[in-house]
């Protein structure tokens, strides 16, 4: 998809329908039920965040950043626009540097912000050419001080950008088939997808299709730039994208008499009251999947709660109203037809992360390499394009665990490839603590954050490969460890096997300094749920390596057979996780 270069349309969907989907409840029922529901003729907004969407289409800022802001620099910024509509566009302000993780929560916005952007590139279905990627390294070097991050969204996040420079930014991904629409704010974010959607051999069908149709028809459509909050979806013929924790995710299944198709779920997701999404039990065909998406989309909008932003994730309507009541609105009110009922998709064993040598169904050969945590740099993202191409291939796909795989890659080149990876910081063979950790953005950059992750999760990995490096052989599959700057879970900890959650802590002398609340035994999959966190249990950030390899060597010593570690922690003693 090349967005439009022009600016968004003025028709603004911050005022809902003229003829909501259901009848107006009472004045008594809607006393009762203050949700700020659109659909039960809740009109006017309830908080800051939904008065500045009704007063103006959050897609209209680009044109202000084109014509005002760019030329005027940054402090001809309206605060609104700053903190509010620019997200829409994928800009965040980052931290201003030097303010410790122990002010967060104390200092204004104005006091956190720096005068530059963070700068979000969304890759639907991780999907990119080398030319694109090259391209994006070499926004990199040019604006971005050659910052570039591979997120756990399948996105590139950029930093130290001038608002100055935007509306080139714009202009060069654009031109590419890149864009940074609606990868930020209350809207439909990037659209997740498998690494090896098409390829892979054991995929039950390929989900590019109709991530391709729901970015043609929805993105940039200001019927859907209006949300109660952010919209996450996965759309995947193999289990491999956290559809578990999505607002709506769509996963292949083999229908018993219609084939190929996608089984439906919504309502996931995590930061402080974590959920796993409820499946509906509805097979969708893949010519279908854009219409069921819109209607899931629709009613996240009409019925979303917007009073208060804490409870407006699609999560809390679908935990109050359930599958079944969910499915009904949704056919009765929005597809006006029934959803055809279908099996569940197959739970794996394992956490499929693509990294190593893979065969494609069609012969050639995908290679998935492991930064850590996902930091690269535009530099590298430039030589990686470069040995792709070497390589004999032209695409590159992101996946949902912060790493790259290259695709279509010869047999006979196949070491070639490796080998130049490695050679630019990305191993095909990581250790298993390489391969686990995750990290969001973190005190660097965020204006949330309480501790940094990023260079700790660097850290840590080093930590670990020396003082694990005699049990690598006896680690079947990676234990994962996630790093958070904060509660809002960006890197998914209450989904590893080992979650950090960022925080001030006391240490040993009585001083405070950061740590971090340690979940154990999250996963996905087989383990789907959000582990154990022990009550009362902190780490500092100095204690992080020590703490980590003490809990591995215990679950190794004491697993039955070939235990996972989700299942050893449930039923381990406490002290063994302290």
């Amino acid at each position: 998809m090349v967005p439009p270069t022009t600016s968004p349309p003025t028709t603004t969907p911050t005022t809902p329908p003229s003829t909501p989907p259901s009848t107006p409840a009472s004045p008594r029922a809607r006393q009762r039920r203050g949700e700020g529901q659109w659909a039960l003729g809740y009109r006017e907004p309830l908080n800051p965040n939904e008065r500045s969407k009704k007063d103006d289409n959050p897609l209209n800022v680009r044109a202000r950043i084109e014509s005002i802001y760019a030329p005027g620099g940054f402090a001809s910024i309206d605060p609104a626009d700053l903190r509010g509509r620019f997200r829409w566009y994928g800009l965040y302000t980052q931290r201003k540097p030097g303010i410790d993780g122990g002010r967060t929560a104390t200092l204004a916005p104005e006091e956190l912000d720096d005068e530059h952007f963070m700068l979000r590139v969304r890759v639907d279905g991780g999907r990119l050419t080398t030319a694109q990627l090259a391209l994006i390294g070499e926004l990199s070097q040019t604006y971005a001080r050659d910052t570039a991050d591979i997120t756990d969204r399948q996105n590139v996040q950029y930093h130290w950008i001038r608002i100055e420079d935007v509306p080139t930014l714009w202009e060069r991904l654009e031109a590419a088939g890149l864009t940074t629409m609606e990868a930020c704010g209350d809207s439909p974010r990037v659209v997740l997808g498998s690494p090896l959607a098409g390829i892979a051999e054991d995929e039950v069908l390929d989900g590019g299709p109709a991530i391709d149709e729901i970015l043609r028809r929805y993105i940039g459509d200001p019927r859907f730039s209006n949300l109660p909050r952010k919209f996450k979806t996965a759309i995947s013929g193999l289990p491999d994208v956290a559809h578990e924790v999505h607002d709506v995710a769509f996963v292949g299944v083999v229908h018993p008499e219609h084939g190929p198709g996608f089984d439906l779920w919504v309502g996931g997701g995590l930061s402080t009251n974590p959920m796993i999404a409820k499946r509906l039990g509805a097979w969708v065909p893949l010519d279908e999947v854009p219409d069921v998406w819109e209607g899931v989309i629709s009613v996240f909008r009409d019925y979303g709660y917007r009073r208060l932003r804490n409870r407006a994730r699609l999560k809390f309507l679908v935990a109050d109203w359930g599958a079944e009541k969910f499915r009904q609105v949704l056919e009765d009110e929005y597809l006006h037809r029934k959803l055809l009922d279908g099996p569940a998709p197959e739970v794996p064993e394992i956490a499929r992360d693509h990294v190593g040598v893979h065969r494609q169904k069609d012969g050639l050969v995908a290679v998935g390499a492991a930064p850590i945590a996902g930091r690269v740099s535009g530099s590298t993202l430039v030589e990686v394009a470069k040995a792709v191409e070497r390589a004999g291939s032209n695409r590159v796909r992101l996946t949902p665990q912060q790493k790259l795989v290259v695709l279509d890659v010869p047999e006979a080149e196949v070491d070639g490839l490796r080998a130049d990876l490695a050679a630019l910081g990305l191993p095909t063979e990581p250790s298993p603590w390489r391969r686990g950790v995750m990290a969001c953005t973190g005190l660097e950059f965020c204006k949330l954050a309480i501790v940094e992750t990023k260079a700790r999760a660097a850290e840590l990995v080093t930590a670990l490969e020396a003082r694990l490096a005699d049990v690598v052989a006896g680690v079947a599959a990676p234990i994962s460890v996630h790093l958070n700057g904060c509660p809002n879970s960006c890197a998914r900890i209450q989904t590893a096997d080992i979650g950090l959650k960022g925080q001030i802590v006391t240490d040993a002398d009585g001083r405070q300094v950061e740590g971090f609340q340690v979940h154990l035994g999250g996963g996905l999959g087989l383990d789907a749920g959000f582990g154990r966190k022990l009550r009362g249990h902190k780490v500092t950030a100095a204690e992080l390596p020590e703490y980590v390899e003490r809990v591995v060597r215990h679950y190794l010593a004491g697993r039955d057979g070939d235990e996972r570690f989700a299942q050893w922690v449930a039923r381990a003693d406490e002290g063994l996780l302290r």
